[in-house]
């Protein structure tokens, strides 16, 4: 049987198979376990749902009987990852790494199970390398190599820099692989490169080259960029039910059909008839798959419900926080929705100015206006935020 027969619709979620798919039929039909790695820096507290695409694929190799070997790569993260970069990436301090990383196996442990995993941190083997030892590492590629990655090349025709351990990043990754004897390792396109330096090193190390699953990037929530925390783009696996629909809604039109693939359990048929239909209306169902499969059928139907009544029938949410002022104090239009919701003086008078604030449904026009509040009322700052005014 061919290895995508026994995926299911986590099948959509691989984009290619290095060298091919018949390689990896080959592995399964081997009859053993497989040693299926996956390796994740810690350079942010947040797992993103764009990560939980290889750790679901992982998850399905361990459901298949597979070993699954989860690499946590607080040594690479020391190093950077120069994957998809265009400048040099900001390395991370020890204690950085170990911050980032308290929380990880708590998130990833909501997508597969971990108990049943082999967890390894590459700081285990790379940090007892020694000078010799990298020496005969780094002699194992060419610069003429490592710049036919695009990132690499792109950089050199520029003349922009390239630091030397950005090299050793791709060489530490490749070495992880001989480290663990992994037959499979799964990452993003971004990752392709690394991945077959992988299958490099093993062969120097006198091993059978591993074969790669590949992954599709998914893009944030604006559609401009791979999905990350430190852009501002993300989608977190422990994000709140509420916020999670909202920021599911603000994804671009033209990749809603990939987040529903990437990112939900929605079969194909009905993810065609969504796209088919109204996009808006597609969106939607797209979010409440998120939630769904985070925090169950229930809670997916209960926040479009609600996104619904508060956002498109422009009634009040049926909770909201609640902001704490001085009734007393002289307020600006400007001043009490920065006061309410945070952010800059000049966000706010933006805010003001394009119209999209209200005070008890009174729309507040002049950022310098004085305005008069009492306990009880409710702000209102663009289509999300909300705020009752309470007495401090």
């Amino acid at each position: 049987m061919a290895w995508r027969d026994t995926f299911g619709h986590l099948a959509r979620t691989v984009e290619s198979v290095f060298p091919s798919d018949k390689d990896l039929d080959r592995l399964f039909a081997a009859k053993r376990p497989l040693r299926v790695k996956l390796g994740l820096d810690l350079t942010s507290t947040t797992v993103t749902i764009g990560n939980e695409i290889p750790l679901r694929i992982l998850g399905r190799f361990q459901e298949l009987g597979h070993t699954a070997v989860l690499i946590l790569g607080d040594f690479t993260a020391l190093v950077g990852d120069p994957s998809g970069r265009d400048r040099t990436r900001p390395t991370l301090t020890a204690e950085q790494v170990r911050r980032n990383g308290e929380t990880w196996l708590a998130q990833i442990g909501k997508v597969f199970d971990v108990s049943r995993a082999e967890v390894r941190r590459n700081s285990e083997w790379l940090g007892r390398l020694g000078p010799e030892e990298i020496v005969r590492l780094a002699g194992q590629l060419t610069v003429a190599q490592m710049l036919e990655r695009d990132s690499f090349a792109k950089r050199h025709a520029e003349g922009s820099p390239i630091h030397l351990h950005e090299f050793l990043y791709c060489l530490f990754q490749g070495y992880d692989s001989v480290a663990v004897r992994s037959d499979v390792e799964l990452g993003g396109t971004d990752q392709t490169f690394n991945l077959n330096i992988g299958r490099v090193i093993q062969k120097h190390a006198g091993m059978p080259s591993q074969a790669c699953v590949i992954n599709p990037l998914l893009e944030g929530v604006d559609g401009s960029a791979k999905m990350s925390k430190s852009l501002g783009n993300a989608i977190g696996i422990d994000t709140p039910p509420k916020d999670m629909f909202g920021l599911a809604t603000r994804v671009p039109d033209a990749i809603v059909g990939k987040y529903f693939r990437l990112a939900t359990d929605v079969a194909d048929a009905e993810i065609g008839r969504h796209l088919a239909g109204d996009i808006w209306s597609a969106k939607k169902a797209m979010a409440e798959a998120i939630v769904a499969r985070h925090y169950g059928a229930a809670a997916g139907k209960a926040e479009r419900e609600e996104f619904e009544r508060v956002f498109r029938a422009g009634e009040l949410p049926e909770e909201m926080p609640d902001a704490a002022i001085d009734l007393a104090a002289a307020w600006t239009a400007a001043s009490l929705v920065r006061a309410a919701f945070g952010g800059s003086g000049a966000e706010a008078r933006r805010l003001v100015e394009q119209g999209a604030v209200t005070l008890d449904g009174a729309r507040l026009e002049d950022p310098l206006a004085a305005v008069a509040v009492r306990d009880g009322q409710v702000l209102r700052a663009g289509k999300r935020k909300f705020a009752r005014l309470r007495a401090k």
